[in-house]
């Protein structure tokens, strides 16, 4: 494989060196991400996950039976994350380093080998995208890019990062098809285990695929490119969806997970896409017709076996819910709320990708080559993505690392041919306009200028959970088994600190849980009374710095909930006096 500027050992080390130094930093400072879990609920839960599945839970079996109303619920999460980091746990526990250690070396390892892998590959794709030598800029943009954006620091083991780096990579090896032959297979293969792993990539996927195919509409020697993208993508779906879904539900279709709605359309579109690219004729109408009846096909299965998965992903989901859970998802989050309830979260993820898309504009004035155009396509869509949901970002604020490194270089270069002060300060703005933590720090110090009270209470990442601290849990961690009433966004710190059921968790397929705890904090002493005897709770838990339960107490200034925060007990509860004043006080039901 012939590659413009630094070969790829080159670009392996210097990630492997911009690893190192974010690693050390994480280290001297204590790593604070596993000292404080903060809203990572989605973490917590996993690590959970793995823990049932190293304790004997089948491969099969998704439930999460300690969370929820009786019998628990099934989680839409896959096994897929799951098995390497089960993997390094029994490695390290097999050395005789016990299961705490060994729970904390995958914390560390797996989100740390993703940073290093994603810096590298976005440093080809930069390559690529550039055709220059771009490894310094595409490097440092890379690397603080992905730390601005926290999903690989130390103890997070959620499925997001994993996401990007699939996703990353599945457009730089479509890139490289042309000069690489299994570029393309690979790039497919990508493309499958991302949207195996979480539906949230599906936008993505689906363009990597669209993209393969016109690729071939335009030029006939795009042929083995999309013939080597559907059959990586449909070989790695069929052999997932045999690997991890039980035979007895193959024909159980599920909108938000890995199912057989996503395996059938992956398989047509995939092997679809082999026989078309494989005796499609030799004109470019032909081609285009064999297209255009493959998405036919595709679309009539879709709409007469899956009509169910064409409404919005959210449709169905109580409204209870919506309001009071989903609405305070930081990830969920329109622009337009970003912007207004949290303007340094807005710069930090929208305007470095907007400087991009106009870079990306201005080169419109003449012809994109081809790896110009599918970066620019990947960004635009992500970009769209994080309009209707901020955690669309996360994806474009790593594909705008392409046209900004290929802008400073650029700028670089004119500077090296003709030096003057004008040039040189405008690489330095070049370089600060490109970087997260400029913006922020901009939005920051705007914000203090205009102080602006938010309208309502709102789950801010950085104030979202103040009990995230494993010692948080220590005491309810001492008492008997039980399951435990407490706002949703303590769910996952129970489960994972303690050995008790939790009755919320902030996961939309837990319905009934969600709801039995909304009945409870936000109705009458009595009616939580009711709700408690049910579903035989035998604690009540409170983290009076939770923003979710402030909330709750706000809307509902009668309920049990806005009781609890004020100190006025039901004659049937009585405060562990141990707890008082701690950060999660407990109650007992007499």
């Amino acid at each position: 494989m012939t590659m413009p500027g630094t070969g790829w050992k080159n670009d392996l080390l210097l990630a492997l060196c911009a690893t190192l130094v974010v690693l050390t930093i994480n280290a001297v400072s204590g790593f604070p991400t596993l000292g404080d879990y903060g809203a990572d609920n989605d973490s917590m839960l996993r690590l959970v996950e793995v823990r049932d599945l190293l304790g004997g839970q089948s491969w099969f079996d998704l439930h999460q039976y300690r969370m929820g109303t009786s019998g628990g619920f099934v989680m839409h999460w896959s096994r897929l994350v799951d098995t390497p980091l089960a993997l390094i746990i029994m490695a390290f526990d097999a050395l005789g380093t016990g299961p705490a250690t060994a729970e904390r070396a995958a914390q560390i390892i797996w989100p740390t080998l993703l940073y290093g892998l994603t810096i590298f590959v976005l440093m080809r794709a930069s390559q690529r995208f550039a055709a220059a030598n771009v490894a310094m800029p595409a490097v440092i943009l890379s690397t603080a890019a992905l730390f601005y954006l926290v999903i690989y620091s130390p103890g997070v083991i959620d499925h997001h990062n994993v996401q990007l780096l699939l996703t990353a990579a599945g457009l730089w090896l479509l890139m490289e098809a042309r000069s690489w032959r299994p570029a393309a297979l690979l790039s497919g293969i990508c493309a499958g285990l991302t949207l195996a792993i979480g539906m949230e990539t599906a936008p993505y996927v689906a363009v990597l695929g669209i993209c393969a195919a016109v690729l071939f509409i335009l030029d006939e020697e795009e042929r083995v490119t999309a013939r080597g993208f559907g059959l990586g993508f449909a070989g790695i779906a069929s052999l997932v969806f045999v690997a991890t879904i039980r035979p007895a539900d193959w024909g159980v279709a599920q909108c938000d997970a890995f199912s057989s709605f996503q395996f059938a359309v992956a398989a047509l579109s995939g092997f679809g896409l082999v026989i078309a690219s494989t005796f499609a004729a030799s004109s470019r109408r032909a081609r285009l017709v064999s297209m255009l009846a493959l998405m036919a096909v595709v679309a009539v299965v879709v709409i007469v076996f899956f009509p169910q998965c064409l409404a919005s992903p959210y449709a169905g989901m109580d409204e209870r819910i919506r309001t009071y859970w989903l609405a305070d998802v930081v990830e969920a989050q329109p622009f337009w709320s970003v912007a207004i309830h949290q303007p340094k979260l807005m710069a930090a993820r929208y305007v470095t990708p907007f400087i991009a898309i106009l870079l990306v504009g201005f080169q419109l004035r003449t012809r994109l080559r081809r790896a110009e155009m599918l970066g620019a396509i990947l960004l635009v869509v992500a970009f769209g993505v994080s309009l209707w949901q901020v955690r669309g970002s996360t994806f474009s604020v790593a594909f705008a690392v392409l046209p900004l490194s290929a802008w400073i270089a650029r700028t670089r270069l004119r500077a090296d041919a003709a030096p003057s002060w004008r040039l040189s300060t405008g690489i330095v703005m070049a370089w600060l306009v490109s970087l997260n933590a400029t913006w922020a720090g901009v939005a920051v110090a705007a914000q203090s200028v205009v102080q602006q009270a938010p309208q309502r209470v709102s789950s801010d990442p950085d104030h979202a959970v103040t009990c995230g601290k494993p010692g948080d849990f220590h005491d309810l961690a001492a008492m008997p088994a039980t399951t435990v009433l407490a706002s949703s966004n303590l769910g996952s710190g129970i489960l994972t600190f303690t050995g008790h059921r939790a009755l919320a968790g902030p996961y939309h397929r837990n319905v009934g849980g969600n709801l039995a705890m909304l009945d409870a904090f936000m109705g009458t002493p009595d009616a939580a009374r009711a709700v408690i005897e049910r579903e035989h709770v035998g604690l009540v838990a409170i983290c009076r710095g939770n923003t979710e339960e402030i909330s709750l107490a706000l809307d509902a200034p009668k309920g049990f909930v806005a009781a609890l925060l004020r100190g006025d007990l039901p004659e049937w509860l009585e405060l562990d006096q141990s707890t008082a004043g701690k950060p999660i006080e407990i109650y007992k039901v007499r």
